[in-house]
């Protein structure tokens, strides 16, 4: 019945202690509309059992015109699609070239039609190997545009155990990792409804995915102890974008997008330690012509609006061929940098100090791979000693007249940044900062998500999700929170060390503990 109609159902069994447990079997074994009347007489409890159908992801792994595939041990992969039915090689290649499809089968060549479909699974809990990763689920290879796609389908929480090992290093707090697994599920959820041969990317263009070699247990503790959590707002997912680290403080979603989310506001960040916090960039005038190749390299820089946080949104580019009006996000892209909350010097040839020079008037304006991983040591090494964890943020250093100008005789361009990304949503590194002083998940996701809420995921957050038939394989009846619904108000200001924990929340326990991880 409803089971059938919705890719979810929770249930909420009660605090009884023994009869409690043995409702709860009363409750497997019946059916679901025995169980739900069951639990209205029973009521809520701090664990809710997640009943249904699990959620399946599509990722993108990879476009190219060949793909190699191998079983990881003794247990053979399950081939389907090549001639003769099923096989179970060892290996299995692929190659693409023009209209010319093929497959080498330990071994053996085959020609296979242009429109095969050719799906890759096995039963080794180890993974299926594609290059030099391993990934779990079903792998499906077609033919488009030329090139060979190689998709990954597998359960949504699965996915998450190596979402959270890739975008953060897995050693951090388990309250940062919980946060990061919850913001995943949502937006991976969010994104099932976009259509397509594929939900997201394996890269950061989604959020970084890299099979199985990113699982770790502290990840799949992250996963297991926030199962089927996600953020909604007025009832639907919201788009739980993060990024890497703010410097300082985080952007309103309609300076970087078209749309600005209620929940998507400019929040103080807590990132001092991130080794991106502060950051420089030279350029030298051969570079420079390089990068702007219509303007024949750079004489002039103005900067015609920033955003409240200090961010440039719109940038005029001179040079000796002319000039460039760009995006912040452009300029970015044009010259490399990690953020665009930036400040322009100049300094000598050869000399790596700055040169005061005439100052153009700015206008300023209040319109609204792993980002860990690409994170270099050299960064490290440029800040050097990490600086003692504040509570609140110092504020962040933007000047508005901080525009220089120069001439192109042999002049260097100094670029001083702060943080990493497109600083949207939830800060990585803020989220570490948080955890390190005590913060419970929650009140993580309540600092960068305003006025969002945690609640078990159900169909009806994403009315295009609930018209999908069920997939597989089984959401097991596993806990999903110790804690109930609560709602991240944007009134509420964010507070240091114990308040931070949740009201209701049992002290003295994490949610993993308590979820028996």
């Amino acid at each position: 019945m409803l089971l059938k109609a919705h890719a979810a159902i929770w249930l909420n069994p009660g605090t009884g202690g023994t009869l409690g447990r043995l409702l709860i079997s009363s409750v497997r074994r019946a059916s679901i509309a025995v169980g739900l009347v069951l639990v209205a007489v029973i009521g809520p409890s701090p664990v809710a059992l997640a009943r249904g159908r699990e959620p399946q992801m599509r990722v993108l792994l990879q476009e190219s015109n060949r793909v190699s595939l191998r079983s990881d041990g003794a247990l053979p992969l399950r081939v389907q699609g090549l001639p003769g039915g099923e096989r179970r090689p060892q290996r299995l290649q692929l190659s693409l070239q023009g209209a010319r499809l093929s497959a080498t089968v330990d071994g053996r060549s085959m020609r296979l039609a242009p429109s095969t479909l050719v799906t890759v699974q096995n039963d080794d809990p180890r993974g299926i190997w594609l290059g030099g990763r391993r990934y779990r689920g079903v792998l499906r290879v077609s033919g488009r545009g030329g090139t060979l796609r190689v998709v990954n389908s597998l359960g949504v929480e699965t996915y998450l155990a190596s979402v959270v090992g890739s975008e953060m290093p897995h050693r951090w707090p388990l309250a940062a990792l919980q946060a990061q697994a919850v913001a995943a599920r949502t937006y991976a959820l969010k994104q099932r409804s976009r259509g397509g041969a594929w939900d997201v990317k394996a890269t950061v263009a989604s959020q970084v995915y890299r099979g199985v070699e990113s699982e770790t247990p502290s990840t799949r503790t992250a996963v297991a102890s926030t199962r089927s959590l996600v953020l909604v707002h007025g009832g639907r997912l919201i788009d739980a974008v993060f990024h890497s680290s703010s410097g300082g403080v985080t952007e309103a979603s309609g300076m970087v997008w078209r749309r600005q989310h209620p929940y998507l506001v400019s929040v103080p960040d807590h990132d001092q330690h991130s080794p991106v916090h502060r950051w420089e960039q030279w350029f030298d005038s051969s570079g420079l012509r390089q990068r702007l190749p219509e303007t024949g390299g750079l004489q002039d820089v103005e900067v015609l609006s920033r955003s409240a946080s200090g961010r440039v949104r719109e940038a005029r580019l001179r040079g000796p061929r002319g000039s460039l009006v760009l995006s912040g996000g452009e300029l970015r892209k044009r010259l490399g940098l990690k953020s665009t909350l930036v400040n322009f010097e100049m300094v000598a040839g050869g000399q790596r100090s700055p040169v005061e020079l005439p100052v153009r008037r700015v206008t300023a304006t209040a319109r609204l791979g792993s980002r860990i991983d690409r994170i270099t040591a050299s960064a490290a090494r440029q800040r050097g000693a990490r600086p003692p964890l504040l509570v609140a943020p110092p504020p962040v250093l933007v000047s508005k007249t901080s525009v220089r100008r120069w001439s192109a005789g042999g002049l260097q361009l100094l670029v001083k940044g702060q943080g990493y990304g497109h600083g949207v949503g939830m800060s990585q590194w803020g989220a570490h900062g948080l955890a390190e002083q005590g913060a419970h998940f929650r009140s993580i996701l309540r600092h960068y998500y305003r006025g969002a809420e945690v609640v078990p995921y159900q169909p009806h957050h994403d009315p295009s999700l609930a018209l999908k038939p069920p997939t597989k394989p089984l959401w097991r009846d596993m806990p999903v929170s110790p804690f109930g619904t609560v709602s991240l108000s944007s009134a509420t200001p964010f507070q240091s060390h114990g308040s931070l924990r949740c009201a209701g929340g049992p002290s003295g326990a994490s949610s993993a503990q308590l979820a028996g991880a």
